[in-house]
């Protein structure tokens, strides 16, 4: 008997660990060679890891939530057989990977590159067909009468969307993720909100772990995964990078007006259109009058540096069920406003079904963060790190405006920044921050 191990490879960036998200095999499957094995999680992305063999699963030698260091061995398969031949995944370009190399009796997956997309003929290994056994489950699942891919019930469980009440709009009458996302917004907008009573507890963190019977008053919670990788950079960043931060009130009417005509435009009837929109046409066309807010702080063998880039990935930070993450829309100056509308989008329905990859979410220049989602005016945010600047967008409310002499209700918001004063002085944040302003409360000034 051929037995192989599969050793925890590194998907990307560097990686250096991850976390079992979920096994999709157990002892005794049966397993075909790009078969799905487990859904682990790295400081950056969810990634799944088919299998470089052929054969039966015989020990799972990490267990679900365990951290496991690159090159652990997570799995064995008896009677196994590698396909030196088969396509792992693909690189950063596009080009085909590597097949899986066998080192000290184990196999590591080379060639993800930085795409972190993994190109897998998958099926249902705990239902792999054998003779006399019930036909592999079919990837479009039905069950109490929805019709929902594996991906969409995993968005309707991570936004709590009850299926079941979302109207299919699919050409087979099944779910779609525009679907959930939908019917997620609009129950945002009627829920009830009710103020929670005080709990008897007076400290309380998410466990990972049941709590010491001896001790209920505290619970504890592993910092790994996306939390680690968050807090390590937010620390580097805000003990490297001397922030300087400022903010000015806007009248947004505006940009409110022009946000609704374009929602009623047959040539934006395909794709959601929101304020953030125009904030970010407004953060590239002031870009290209204050370039240093695009530039980086480089340190050399023979000194320090600015690189200032001549092109802008715009970072969207967004709250995802893994926590914080910031993809970016690269080379987001060449995108007109319908495009840009489609990269936000796709950005964000990326990042709320957990499928952001490393590159997504490498080689940033400028970040947007959307603070108004949340209800809050202003905020100071920490710069993304490799970046100079970093713009809040506050929440945009009917407040009491003077024009022309005369108090009027108008649509105002707060924009904010903050910025790395070793590369910008505070002429060049001021400049832009007005510039931005100046973009919302007149739109027109981007046809120039």
């Amino acid at each position: 008997m051929s037995t192989q191990t599969f050793l925890l490879p590194d998907v990307g960036e560097g990686l250096t660990e991850a976390e079992i998200v979920s096994w999709r095999v157990s002892a005794g499957d049966t397993v075909a060679v790009n078969d799905v094995l487990v859904e682990i999680e790295t400081a950056k992305s969810l990634v799944e890891l088919p299998s470089p063999f052929a054969g039966t699963v015989g020990a799972l030698l990490a267990a679900e939530g365990d951290t496991v260091n690159v090159g652990a061995a997570i799995i064995t398969i008896a009677d196994a057989a590698a396909a030196a031949s088969v396509t792992i995944g693909q690189s950063e370009h596009g080009q085909p990977a590597d097949a899986p190399d066998e080192e000290d009796g184990g196999s590591v997956l080379v060639g993800y590159g930085t795409g972190g997309a993994v190109q897998s003929r998958r099926r249902t290994v705990r239902q792999a067909h054998r003779p006399g056994a019930a036909a592999p489950e079919r990837r479009v699942e039905a069950s109490v009468g929805v019709v929902a891919k594996p991906p969409i019930r995993k968005l309707a469980r991570d936004l709590g969307v009850d299926l079941g009440a979302v109207v299919p709009s699919g050409p087979a009458g099944e779910v779609t993720r525009d679907d959930v996302v939908k019917h997620a917004s609009q129950a945002s907008v009627f829920r009830n909100i009710e103020t929670p009573a005080w709990s008897a507890v007076r400290e309380e963190t998410i466990p990972v772990a049941p709590a010491p019977a001896t001790d209920a008053r505290e619970e504890t919670i592993a910092v790994k995964g996306v939390r680690k990788a968050t807090a390590s950079a937010m620390t580097s960043s805000a003990y490297t990078a001397p922030h300087v931060s400022v903010w000015v009130d806007v009248d947004a009417s505006r940009t409110m007006e022009l946000v609704k005509r374009l929602k009623t435009s047959a040539d934006f009837a395909d794709v959601k259109v929101s304020p953030l929109l125009i904030m970010a046409r407004a953060v590239i066309w002031a870009v290209r009058r204050t370039p240093m807010v695009n530039a980086a702080w480089v340190d050399t063998d023979e000194g320090a540096q600015i690189r200032v880039r001549h092109y802008v990935n715009l970072g969207i930070a967004a709250a995802t069920p893994r926590g914080l993450l910031v993809p970016n829309i690269k080379d987001a100056q060449d995108l007109n406003t319908r495009g840009l509308a489609k990269a936000l989008e796709k950005l964000t329905l990326t990042a709320r079904e957990g499928k952001t990859t490393p590159a997504d979410q490498a080689g940033g220049t400028i970040t947007i963060t959307n603070i108004g989602v949340f209800g809050v005016d202003a905020g100071t945010p920490i710069i993304n790190p490799g970046e100079v600047g970093i713009v809040a967008l506050g929440a945009i409310r009917q407040k009491p405006w003077v024009v022309d002499g005369e108090v009027r209700p108008r649509w105002v918001t707060t924009v904010s920044g903050s910025f790395d004063h070793r590369v910008v002085d505070g002429d060049g944040v001021s400049r832009f921050i007005a510039d931005i302003a100046s973009v919302l409360e007149e739109p027109a000034l981007l046809l120039d």
